[in-house]
């Protein structure tokens, strides 16, 4: 049932949201994009967010129309380190985008990253055409779990990772519960290498990396394996793949059960 409008709620939803729904970009840079005077509605450039619209009809980005929504695509890509995942950068880096081009199918849509992967960071990130899906798998109170595997070289025991159950806060920042765990270890002259799986569920700002050295740890190596039902696999690096229809209808189906209460 739809709520009718009133004065105090316009009729229609915001151009962010039909916008991002329609796969242009995420909310955010939506926005950016306005300030930017690069959308337009019947050629008049939007002067705010908070415009509220029931169709896109006369909507324009960069001069183009708006296309009508696609059904939802769900891409898969090995990210390598040394990219950031950005549309651009001002200082010049190379961004993910460098490497979709050749990584992506001809026939594939305008794709926003699912989360985020820093400059370090390699392993799976996810990618979507869909604005409403990408903030329902971004949302930390979906609770959708994240698995990384971590080099690190210092010593730690398994009791203390555990203790990471109950969630840590580092310098005023709550991290909630962490799932870590002793993967493999190994010796060398100076002190001690080992693998150790993390899996989180709010994915704030370098979470898994803040949370390690605290513990005194130092992170060589970060890998995203798994984002929800989806996983890296033996997917190569800098190949891109994309998922099946029931992959996606997969995920949907578990929302409830990541949800948090």
């Amino acid at each position: 049932m739809t709520t009718p409008p009133s004065p105090d709620r316009p009729e229609g939803d915001r151009i962010a949201k039909l916008l991002a729904r329609a796969g242009v970009a995420s909310r955010r840079e939506i926005e950016r994009m306005i300030e930017d005077r690069r959308i337009a509605i019947d050629g008049k450039p939007v002067e705010t967010p908070a415009t509220f619209l029931t169709t896109l009809k006369g909507v324009t980005v960069d001069g183009k129309p708006v296309a009508k929504p696609e059904p939802t695509r769900l891409f898969a890509f090995h990210k390598p380190t040394g990219l950031l995942t950005a549309e651009r950068d001002p200082k010049g880096r190379p961004t993910i985008y460098s490497a979709l081009r050749n990584a992506l199918p001809k026939d594939a849509p305008r794709l926003m990253p699912i989360g985020r992967l820093d400059l370090n960071t390699e392993g799976l990130l996810l990618l979507t055409n869909d604005g409403g899906f990408k903030r329902e798998m971004e949302l930390p109170a979906t609770g959708v779990p994240r698995t990384y595997r971590a080099r690190t070289f210092g010593d730690i025991s398994q009791e203390s990772l555990e203790s990471l159950i109950d969630g840590i806060t580092i310098d005023g920042v709550h991290y909630g519960s962490i799932d870590a765990n002793l993967e493999q270890r190994t010796k060398n002259a100076g002190g001690r290498n080992q693998w150790i799986e993390v899996t989180i569920t709010e994915g704030k700002n370098r979470e898994v990396r803040k949370v390690l050295e605290h513990l005194g740890l130092k992170v060589s190596r970060l890998i995203r394996t798994a984002y929800g039902v989806f996983e890296l696999g033996d997917l190569p690096r800098g190949r891109a793949v994309e998922l099946k229809k029931h992959e996606i209808g997969k995920f949907r189906s578990q929302i409830k059960h990541y949800r948090k209460s």
